[in-house]
């Protein structure tokens, strides 16, 4: 009997090894198939796009020129051009609905214009928490703190453009003695893959455009909630407005 139980033992042993291979093997075989997908794809990224790095900065300055810091007509400026341009007019979301957003530690609220797997455009912004709950505020959609806002911005598969409309960002960089400053009307790129702490002291909003490979950076968005905040709505609705606008332009034909 002994040795029948060994020859047991051997074959499990040996049922293991094999699901094992076999799950490396589907791997390899999935990997193989999708690499050059993949990397045809991104050497034509360029192809995807339907904002214009130069347009957004130009019109960022020219709503900042027209409205000063009245910044609700800063962003509706940008909203109208953005409707009246064929190209992206069918592409663009011209509902104002507002979102808290935490992530990398910072906190504010944002306003999804555009989503797609290869650009985002959002307004993201705070308010100091004494303006933000005085009586003329109260219907604004965007959040508050007392202290500023402040975190790590990420490292993304997208090139992020960050046009400040009003108010002031800093940024660090390990090894400066200085930070970085924006303010408004001034843009700040924080190239793929790139690093920074950044800091949104007072009231502070921008027109973030990001181009590249969108999706992976959803994770970084969910982070916070998961591991802190646990504001599942709010995660929730996010994630609906988000998929909702990639689903509607994939349809469309923008990838």
């Amino acid at each position: 009997m002994a040795p029948s139980k060994s020859k047991s033992k051997s074959s499990s042993c040996c049922s293991s090894a094999g699901g094992i291979g076999c799950i490396l093997k589907f791997l390899a075989v999935l990997i193989g198939i999708f690499a050059p997908i993949v990397y045809l794809l991104e050497q034509n990224l360029d192809s995807f796009y339907i904002f214009e790095t130069d347009h957004l900065y130009d019109m960022s300055k020219r709503a900042i020129s027209a409205h000063g810091n009245d910044t609700r007509a800063i962003v509706k400026y940008i909203v109208d051009e953005l409707q009246d341009r064929t190209a992206v007019t069918k592409h663009i979301n011209l509902d104002e609905e507002w979102v808290f957003n935490n992530a990398g530690g910072a906190m504010g609220a944002m306003y999804i214009i555009h989503a797609s797997i290869t650009e985002y455009l959002i307004i993201f912004g705070k308010l100091p928490l004494p303006l933000f709950m005085s009586p003329q505020f109260t219907n604004t959609p965007a959040t508050g703190t007392a202290v500023g806002t402040e975190g790590h911005t990420g490292r993304h598969t997208a090139d992020d453009y960050f046009h400040i409309l009003t108010g002031t960002q800093t940024a660090y960089v390990p090894g400066q003695y200085e930070p970085e400053v924006y303010n408004a009307g001034d843009l700040h790129h924080l190239r793929r893959g790139d690093v920074k702490q950044y800091r949104m002291p007072e009231s502070c909003f921008a027109l973030e455009y990001a181009r590249g490979w969108i999706p992976p950076m959803l994770a970084f968005g969910y982070a916070d909630t998961l591991s802190s905040t646990m504001d599942f709505p709010t995660l929730w609705r996010t994630s609906y407005i988000t998929g909702r606008e990639m689903i509607a332009n994939l349809l469309k034909g923008k990838f």
